[in-house]
């Protein structure tokens, strides 16, 4: 089925794109917020038959209870459902459909399913869409009227409604389905993984069986730095540039201050996008205290791997890190073409392998050719100093499950993706504590970064392919070279695809021991050490980080250079308003020499 689903999937992208997102703008400037929470309330409170109907079914009698108290209330008080005073009243929801049911019958689902303009699901859960639409009272009452004289035309008020309601719903959260289907390399993966755990029919166990691990806790709240407005991502402007060396043509987002301003351009972390929320967040913090901002694509990032590098495989610093830089230059040219009055004084901020691309522009900008941008300042957060130790610690998280006895490690695997499905669903605050053991915590981590790799190594292999993987390399159905490319670590990576590329190339050949000394800071430090405008942000728990790597960031630069923080583990801290003001502050200085033309 996938090929069919990737398809629909494609169908379903453009329809959001194409059609929804530009006139959503339109619909939320005349139907404003309080209104549209309006009308999404009374398409949920019409659809109380069904939720009733499988409380029952389920042997939920409470929540049968709880339903009906809700529409009572709301259909009465809240004015046939337009206001939720049910929730108001601590009336709990109950939701309940019949995929539900027929899940806690007995149905195991067997095959994934993209519906169209409905999105994922499976073969029970599209059978249970069909009962739940059986199930709207609508559907009978005056079913259909002509349309025109055309009696051979019809279509019905439910038809109308569903409609308009479903539109309502997805004119606010359109944007963010294009920006992750931006964001992400390949998204139909990333939901077709989620859906699987979303709808599980089972309960996870949020009881935290063993120790938890301080450093790698700290790192999973990464997930609260953020964008603060829900229309910062809105009010950007996204750009494509053209990239001599490749001949295609690179994409970059930016929000410019309305007159002179300093800029700042944001590398993000290993294999993230320029719209990655990270990024959106470091964004809107500098936007917001008067600079403009930049975002371009990890040099891991497919889609600078596939239209600015100019080697097919990302892992050599001084080849990605010269790439990022042409490409920076190549945008800041283009903004001036645009904007020649508004472009200050210039800054380069990296977080986490942004800031070791970051570091080697800033080491090497003495002796780099003029036609280079030239930046007044290089802001580094969360970098690593090794490489090859980072990755190292990326393999070892990843396999930390083989910690678990053997006959619990299935089901132990299985309940911290419950959790995360459960916890995907409530809303997060860097108050919640995070039931993660340190197994499970350094697992997710370990996880998320092997997915990279396998985007990262899929993306190299559509662009080079060197007979390595035994499956094609297919765009529609990718299943079985995904499963036989997550075997792959990221050491066996540098080992098995990237020694073997640089190798086989015509120019300089490094091996391994050369990638290694090239991804290791200590090999720029007379370069670094020069440079007076290098800001470093660090936490001292950071994984990433070994003591002597910390000791040599100590002793290389001064402490005005150098902030540690005690806590944060790997970029965890970036919520915490007294690490934003140290961004902030290691950006003091550009906006001093302004003088407008």
């Amino acid at each position: 089925m996938e090929p069919m689903n990737r398809v629909m999937w494609g169908l379903n992208k453009r329809i959001m794109s194409g059609v929804i997102k530009p006139t959503s703008k339109a619909y939320r400037f005349v139907v404003v917020k309080p209104i549209r929470t309006g009308i999404g309330n009374s398409g949920n409170n019409l659809t109380y038959p069904a939720r009733l109907i499988n409380n029952l079914l389920q042997g939920k009698w409470s929540g049968a209870r709880d339903e009906t108290y809700r529409f009572a209330c709301n259909s009465t008080v809240g004015v046939a459902g337009f206001f939720d005073v049910a929730s108001k009243w601590n009336i709990p929801k109950s939701d309940a459909d019949f995929g539900q049911t027929l899940g806690q019958w007995g149905w195991t689902p067997n095959c994934f399913l993209m519906l169209p303009l409905f999105g994922p699901s499976n073969e029970r859960d599209t059978l249970g869409l069909a009962a739940d639409t059986a199930a709207n009272p609508l559907i009978y009452i005056s079913p259909y009227s002509f349309v025109g004289n055309d009696p051979l035309t019809y279509l019905g008020p439910y038809t109308y409604l569903t409609y308009a309601v479903r539109y309502n719903d997805l004119a606010d959260s359109v944007d963010e389905y294009v920006r992750f289907s931006q964001a992400e390399m390949d998204p139909y993966a990333e939901i077709q993984y989620a859906w699987t755990f979303a709808r599980e029919n089972r309960v996870a166990d949020f009881h935290v069986k063993g120790k938890q691990d301080a450093a790698s806790l700290e790192t999973l709240e990464s997930v609260f730095f953020t964008y603060k407005d829900p229309e910062f991502p809105r009010h950007s402007t996204t750009r494509s540039v053209l990239i001599p060396a490749t001949g295609r043509k690179l994409k970059f987002t930016f929000w410019l201050q309305p007159g002179i301003a300093p800029v700042v351009y944001i590398a993000p972390g290993l294999g993230s996008h320029r719209l990655a929320q990270p990024s959106l967040a470091l964004a809107e913090l500098v936007y917001k205290n008067g600079f403009s901002a930049v975002c371009v694509s990890s040099a891991f990032n497919s889609e600078f791997m596939e239209h600015a590098s100019t080697a097919a495989l990302p892992a050599f610093l001084p080849v990605d890190g010269r790439d990022l830089h042409v490409a920076l230059t190549e945008i800041d040219r283009h903004l001036h073409a645009l904007y020649p009055a508004r472009l200050g004084r210039k800054a380069l901020m990296g977080y986490s392998m942004g800031a070791l691309h970051s570091l080697f522009v800033a080491a090497t900008a003495p002796t780099n050719e003029l036609p280079l941008l030239k930046f007044d300042r290089y802001v580094a957060l969360n970098t690593p100093v090794r490489l090859f130790h980072g990755i190292s610690k990326l393999d070892a998280f990843y396999r930390a499950p083989l910690n678990w006895p053997e006959a619990e490690r299935t089901d132990n695997i299985e309940n911290t993706f419950l959790k995360v499905a459960a916890l995907s669903k409530s809303t997060l605050t860097p108050q919640t504590s995070l039931p993660f053991s340190a197994i499970e915590s350094k697992f997710l981590i370990g996880l998320t970064f092997r997915l990279m790799l396998r985007d990262i190594i899929f993306s190299s292999q559509r662009r080079n392919n060197q007979g390595i993987l035994q499956h094609p390399i297919r765009n529609l159905r990718r299943h079985a070279a995904y499963q036989e490319i997550l075997q792959y670590s990221y050491q066996d990576y540098f080992e098995k695809f990237v020694v073997p590329y640089y190798q086989a190339r015509d120019r300089a050949t490094p091996a391994a021991e050369a990638l290694e000394k090239a991804g290791d800071l200590r090999t720029y430090e007379a370069g670094l050490r020069a440079s007076p405008n290098i800001r470093i942000i660090v936490n001292q728990n950071d994984f990433l980080l070994a003591d002597e790597d910390l000791k040599w960031l100590h002793a290389t630069f001064g402490p005005e250079q150098l902030t540690v923080f005690e806590q944060g583990g790997h970029l965890g801290n970036l919520f915490d308003p007294a690490v934003q003001k140290t961004i902030l502050r290691a950006l003091d200085g550009l906006k001093a020499t302004l003088v407008k033309p």
